[in-house]
């Protein structure tokens, strides 16, 4: 196993993230604590020390199952992080009651790693309030030693990361955020990571395989790569991209299964990043994978001068991209229900006086149309 340093501390570049844990019947609420408790065991005799869970992870059961999966091994033998569930607006007001319960599920006196959950659109106005007290009882917990090391996920936009992290930067230690080579560009990652470094924080990635769908790739697109590491597998072309940016310490996998654990540790015996030329062609292929759902909107504005309602087209374009490329997600609507209805692709009259302007010669209209039912349905 690899290993990063962080601090003082040395932790395994492979967390195990049980977001993802294998479940009886499909049922999400329903893990199947046997191979669940299997996975832990196999990963512990493998190096891995970070195990990273949440609140709301299966219906509330991941604390639970990974607090009793653990419990067999010295406190000290690993590291456990879990959050501030903030992602549920209702939760705002109980962060004591949260935290207490949290240290009780998962059988601990204090958390190595904790939280602020999903900075996001959403959420970042109650999350800088100081009625609700979060950051301040947060603090407070880890002047108690209850909270080692505190810090902040985020799905948010780059301007929300940095309204968090002018507020209260200078008591976080690291970011979580979705990083891989195919959201390098599409959801601005680099541009993050580089925000990350302004503020001498290192990155904990999570959806290094964007869910799976870097797990496996068209078939042209595997030859592209196999022609530069034949022996490599296509997930493990998702952890090499990652293995080579110096700004990386945890990768976060959430793993359904003792193959895929087994698989992505196999990956984490060796530290092999890209060379220029691999990670040219690696980038290429994310950008051709994007190009063949995306629309190619190059955010020119000329189309929001021309619209009637006003709308922020790239803006929206943005998002439907996401959306369409996700096959769904919580990240456009996320974002939606920020933004006054007025404002939402529904709001198209279908005039195209935008696509008259439109350089890339977008079907707007249709896209907007497109976009609200998806939204809707």
């Amino acid at each position: 196993m690899i290993y990063r340093e962080f601090q003082d501390l040395k932790l395994s570049a492979l967390g195990m993230g049980a977001m993802r844990l294998p479940v009886i019947t499909g049922d999400d609420s329903q893990i199947d604590e046997e191979a669940a408790k299997a996975m832990v065991d196999y990963a512990m005799s493998h190096g891995v020390n970070y195990y990273d869970t949440a609140w709301g992870y299966h219906g509330g059961q991941s604390e639970l199952v990974m607090g009793r999966a653990l419990k067999a091994y010295p406190r000290d033998s690993f590291y456990l992080a879990t959050k501030f569930p903030g992602y549920d607006l209702s939760n705002m007001d109980k962060v004591e009651e949260i935290f207490e319960k949290q240290l009780e599920k998962c059988g601990v006196e204090y958390f190595d790693f904790y939280l602020f959950h999903n900075v996001c659109e959403k959420n970042i106005d109650a999350y800088l309030d100081p009625k609700y007290g979060i950051y301040e009882y947060l603090t407070e917990q880890k002047k108690k030693g209850r909270i080692r090391h505190l810090g902040f996920s985020a799905h948010g936009s780059y301007d929300v990361m940095k309204r968090f992290l002018e507020a209260y930067g200078e008591a976080m230690e690291f970011c979580q955020i979705q990083l891989n080579y195919l959201d390098w560009s599409f959801q601005d990652a680099k541009r993050k990571v580089e925000l990350l470094e302004e503020y001498h924080l290192p990155v904990w990635v999570m959806e290094p395989l964007r869910g799976g769908k870097l797990a496996s790739l068209d078939e042209k697109d595997a030859v592209r790569l196999a022609a530069l590491r034949p022996e490599e597998t296509v997930p493990a072309w998702a952890f090499r991209f990652l293995q080579s940016l110096p700004q990386v310490t945890v990768v976060l996998s959430g793993m359904s299964n003792m193959e895929q654990l087994q698989e992505n540790i196999r990956t984490f015996e060796e530290d092999r990043p890209l060379n220029e030329k691999e990670m040219k062609e690696l980038l290429a292929v994310a950008d051709d994978m994007v190009s063949r759902i995306a629309l190619p909107c190059t955010a020119c504005h000329y189309c929001v001068s021309h619209c009637p309602q006003e709308l922020d087209i790239p803006g929206l374009i943005s998002l439907y991209n996401e959306h369409c490329f996700t096959g769904g997600g919580f990240i456009a609507p996320m974002v939606m229900s920020t933004i006054p209805k007025e404002k939402w692709p529904n709001a198209c009259i279908g005039c195209r006086s935008c696509e008259a302007v439109c350089p890339q010669e977008i079907k707007i209209s249709e896209a907007m149309a497109d976009f609200a039912g998806r939204l809707e349905g």
